[in-house]
């Protein structure tokens, strides 16, 4: 019985310091562990500084704020550019027979002037109906073209229609209005092709 006890006392006893070995096993490791943490934050705060981390972050910043301006800047471009070929191409399609009609026109105005000469008389009547029927076709298809002769008599004078070769007084007409007509301009579409050669009155 006295050994009994005596074995169990040995046992707690080694049990104890087991214990006691263990508890300063585990927390050499944690105070170890506690350590490398503080050392892992130390190195990490002092690797990374905030300062220059937001500078960085602005400079990218800024760098793509760059680079979208160019973007949108060189797709206007290329609109304005597309817009512009487009309408140069419909002016082209618009105006492409206005060097022919040009070169017509000294021929409209012999016809004209033949027609004019030809007036009443009558040995060359029926010659001067067929000049003007073919002048009237001419006409018809330069029209169809998009050619229209100007109205300029009893209009006020604007030189952007109208090329002034004389001033000349005038009771009918008041200062600045075109009293005679002497060669007729005309428009091709909305484009002067050329202008009429008038007298002004003064």
């Amino acid at each position: 019985m006295k050994e009994n006890q005596q074995f169990q006392e040995n046992e707690n006893e080694f049990n104890e310091n087991q214990n006691i070995e263990e508890a300063a096993e585990q927390e050499k490791a944690a105070a170890e562990a506690g350590t490398d943490a503080s050392s892992a934050e130390e190195e990490t705060a002092g690797g990374v500084d905030p300062a220059q981390l937001q500078s960085e972050v602005q400079r990218l910043q800024s760098l793509a704020d760059e680079y979208q301006q160019r973007a949108l800047r060189t797709q206007a471009d290329f609109d304005n550019f597309r817009k512009r070929t487009l309408k140069e191409k419909e002016d082209f399609a618009k105006y492409a027979s206005s060097k022919l009609i040009t070169e017509l026109l000294p021929i409209i105005d012999n016809f004209d002037r033949a027609i004019s000469a030809a007036g009443d008389n009558a040995e060359i009547e029926s010659f001067a109906k067929g000049v003007s029927m073919i002048f009237r076709q001419l006409e018809g298809v330069l029209k169809a073209e998009g050619l229209e002769a100007m109205d300029a008599v009893g209009q006020p004078f604007n030189p952007e229609f109208h090329q002034a070769i004389m001033q000349v007084e005038s009771d009918e007409y008041e200062e600045g209005i075109v009293v005679e007509e002497v060669q007729k301009g005309y428009m091709l579409k909305d484009r002067v092709l050329r202008p009429a050669m008038v007298k002004v009155s003064m």
